[in-house]
């Protein structure tokens, strides 16, 4: 074992956090930390980490634990990246330290031994693992030498993470790891994890990335710690049936009650039945009251409809964009009708949020036009908007300046959807997290009434009740979506198509997301031993991956188009065959209907039978 606690109490302030809970931590553990934001995980995580002292009860850590986690800031130094990363592993930096200042002195027997102590920890591999990683997580080969103050806040973030994967450790702690990954690295991190050897515990709100890394959960939940053995879905399974039956015993009690007070306002006066009033009483002092099930979700929003809309929305014509002296995408030419709901997949880089702007009119085309319709209200939201935020002003008046005719209680009904309950919206922004900052960002996105959505990374921040409010307002909203996201949840629910930006173009990816899973996964095994080497290889690689996709083209469309004739015909079939079975057929005479059905029957079932085969031949030309 690692970890043990024992009916551990957390307080923040007076607001307990935790209540007499109890946990255990064993070797190869990997455990999902689930609840709501500000139910205390950060809290507990704190805890494990040893940074903060129980209020009741105890708490155990085998004595030479080895524990790793991600830090949060990240100092500006002139250090390169990769040797920032190494870091992570101590013992392995120490001793290539001291490899270094003894080949200077010239020290010929500390060298020998130090060598011979670094191999035995498989040292002289740590830089190339320290190299794959880095590239798992979107580092190109050229940016391993840069020195960390040059990286941006979010590369920062994926540095920490790295650094964090690096250290050799028995117990990993995971706190929103996927914040500020695309859908490649996540798919890269996903697969890391799933064969880590440690014990993790894992704080994310991304339902697929937990489903595939955890195979135990904790729930924290009104100051209760639940455990549940096995994935999220299995979790939320096992969830719902509690709610439920919650609820009825919940509605029982309330019946009971009822019937017990009624008696007591009936019969407590009267002399023959005070004694049975009484016992009534006691035992309604006695009764442990349950509490009605809930979710814990406080959203709940929609879009108002989008009116109107001309088609097409939005459209280019052969349009290059870039920055500085740079083309980051080429010859674009599509258009964007109303209802579609497109996902935008590629690597980090490709140009996903390059596009984003362009079609928003925050970048120019350099050539060609992208041509907007007359009107058209575009909701757009980017990770660069919240911080463009006023952190004087409060919520309140934020939208009150976006929408100044709304009255003070329609204000409030907004934001109340989008959990600025109370004081809550006139608190100055600046006391708001991110995820309160990336809520008031689509509140105020809502009321602009949008017919075309531009969502960049939605979901960074938001918590499992705010994503679900999300999808399920983006699923009945009827105008157009284009959305980049990591969260496969997400862009599963939503989208209808999916684009791929690569090589400098955009064009329709016709497979799944499990597909481009496994076609990321494939690219990133491939990629792992030139790593340290320069780029045209890996160019090449993309390629000849290009190509191979555009040979199966044509496999892929038949395909598609067998599945469609198929689907037609089976309707065609099961028509027919509800006719031939209707017994009013045979009451009237219709010989000749009943033998125009039989042919029919007979030939569709024969079509079904020939485009079957011919599927079957085209997925193994494709296999």
């Amino acid at each position: 074992m690692l970890i043990h606690f024992e009916e551990v109490t957390l307080r923040r302030g007076k607001r307990v956090l935790l209540a007499a809970a109890t946990g255990r931590i064993h070797r190869g553990d990997h455990i999902g930390l689930v609840g709501h934001n500000g139910c205390g995980k950060s809290t507990l995580l704190a805890l494990l980490r040893g940074e903060m002292d129980v209020d009741a009860g105890n708490i155990w850590r085998r004595q030479d634990l080895r524990l790793a986690h991600v830090a949060q800031e990240t100092p500006a130094l002139p250090l390169p990246a990769l040797d920032y990363v190494l870091q992570g592993d101590e013992r392995w930096w120490q001793l290539h330290t001291a490899i270094q200042a003894a080949e200077t002195a010239g020290d010929g027997m500390a060298l020998t031994a130090m060598h011979a102590r670094m191999a035995a920890i498989d040292g002289y591999t740590t830089q190339a693992r320290a190299a794959t990683l880095m590239q798992g997580l979107g580092f190109s080969p050229a940016q391993l030498p840069l020195p960390v103050a040059g990286f941006s806040g979010g590369w920062r973030m994926r540095l920490n993470l790295a650094r964090a994967l690096m250290a050799p450790a028995d117990l990993l702690l995971l706190d929103e790891p996927t914040n500020h990954l695309d859908l490649e690295a996540v798919l890269w991190l996903e697969q890391w994890l799933q064969h880590y050897p440690g014990a993790l515990v894992l704080v994310s709100h991304d339902r697929d990335f937990l489903d595939r890394c955890i195979r135990r959960v904790w729930h924290l939940a009104q100051g209760q710690l639940h455990v549940h053995t096995g994935n999220y879905t299995s979790f939320e399974q096992q969830r719902s049936e509690q709610l439920m039956q919650q609820q009825q015993a919940y509605h029982q009690q309330q019946r009971q009650i009822a019937h017990m007070e009624a008696y007591i306002r009936r019969f407590r006066a009267k002399a023959s039945k005070a004694r049975q009033a009484q016992s009534r009483i006691k035992a309604l002092e006695r009764m442990q009251r349950l509490l009605p099930a809930h979710t814990d979700s406080p959203f709940r929003f929609d879009f108002p409809a989008a009116g109107h809309m001309p088609t097409p929305l939005l459209e280019c014509s052969n349009v290059d964009v870039g920055y500085g002296d740079q083309v980051i995408l080429r010859g674009l030419t599509f258009s964007l009708l109303p209802g579609e709901r497109l996902g935008l997949l590629g690597k980090n880089g490709a140009g996903k949020s390059t596009l984003m702007r362009l079609l928003a009119g925050e970048t120019k085309a350099w050539q060609g036009y992208c041509r907007r319709a007359e009107s058209l209200r575009i909701g757009y939201f980017a990770q660069h908007q919240l911080e463009q935020l006023d952190d004087e002003l409060s919520p309140f008046q934020h939208l009150m300046m976006q929408q100044p005719t709304l009255s003070e209680q329609a204000c409030r009904d907004v934001l109340g959807r989008f959990g600025f309950g109370g004081d809550a919206a006139m608190l100055p922004v600046a006391h708001c997290s991110g995820g309160e900052r990336a809520r008031l960002v689509l509140a105020l996105m809502v009321q602009q009434q949008p017919q075309l959505l531009l969502l960049d990374e939605p979901t960074n921040h938001l918590d499992m009740d705010m994503r679900h409010a999300l999808t399920l307002a983006l699923q009945s909203f009827d105008g157009a979506v284009l959305l980049v996201s990591h969260d496969r949840h997400l862009l599963r629910t939503v989208c209808d198509a999916l684009w791929l930006v690569e090589d400098g173009r955009v064009q329709a990816f016709d497979d799944d997301l499990d597909d481009y899973a496994r076609l990321c996964e494939a690219q990133s095994k491939t990629a792992t031993e030139p790593v340290m080497h320069d780029g045209p290889d890996r160019r090449q690689q993309r390629r000849q991956a290009a190509q191979k996709r555009q040979q199966q083209q044509p496999l892929r469309q038949r395909i598609r188009q067998l599945e469609q004739e198929l689907e037609t015909l089976q309707r065609q079939l099961q028509m027919v065959e509800q006719e031939l079975a209707d017994p009013a057929l045979y009451e009237k005479e219709a010989g000749d209907r009943i033998a125009t059905l039989s042919r029919q029957q007979k030939h569709i079932s024969a079509s079904i039978a020939e485009r079957e085969e011919a599927w079957l031949v085209a997925q193994e030309m494709l296999e």
